[in-house]
């Protein structure tokens, strides 16, 4: 019996401390903010001339790449929230106007609207179910995690830009 009442007692305390370790919208916001700057630093290295790059003629050139990026962003948050998207879906890799400075303010004015929708949750409403985009079932949270992790990845992608154009990636930005 001892050992029951030790095993309940345990289950008791990892699983107090595994809520504690739940993810805040504090951490979120803080977290879409380094990435912002992050992808900051990505835009401004790239020279002009680089914005139009294709490592090859079947992939997307730089501009596109970023502008996918904020596509997933306004996609991703505005089916988490509920928020009307302010671009359509698709709208921003499709615009005509490529230029670094036209894709920069539009690329960071998606981690704004990320990060101004997050503020507006609470930490309960990130556990709230939903079934992301009609077909997948997970929590809010659990979205938000799957778009920061889609704007990573293509962030990284762009390193090979980067190099390509003869630019040194900025230091990763971990912390």
């Amino acid at each position: 019996m001892k050992l029951k009442s030790l095993a309940v007692v345990l289950f008791l305390i990892i699983g107090s401390q595994m809520a504690k370790a739940q993810v805040t919208v504090t951490d979120l916001v803080k977290e879409w903010e380094r990435s912002k700057a992050y992808t900051k630093e990505y835009l401004d290295a790239m020279p002009e001339s680089g914005y139009a790059l294709k490592p090859t003629p079947e992939m997307r050139s730089f501009a596109e790449q970023v502008l996918h990026l904020g596509d997933a962003n306004y996609g991703f948050v505005s089916a988490v929230t509920g928020t009307k998207s302010p671009v359509g879906q698709g709208e921003l890799e499709k615009t005509s106007d490529k230029s670094k400075t036209n894709v920069s303010n539009l690329v960071l004015a998606s981690y704004d609207f990320v990060i101004d929708n997050i503020k507006k949750m609470t930490d309960a409403q990130l556990d709230a179910p939903i079934k992301l985009f009609g077909k997948f079932d997970m929590t809010k949270r659990l979205a938000l995690a799957k778009v920061f992790e889609h704007q990573a990845h293509h962030r990284g992608q762009t390193t090979v830009y980067l190099r390509l154009a003869g630019v040194k990636p900025p230091q990763e930005k971990l912390f």
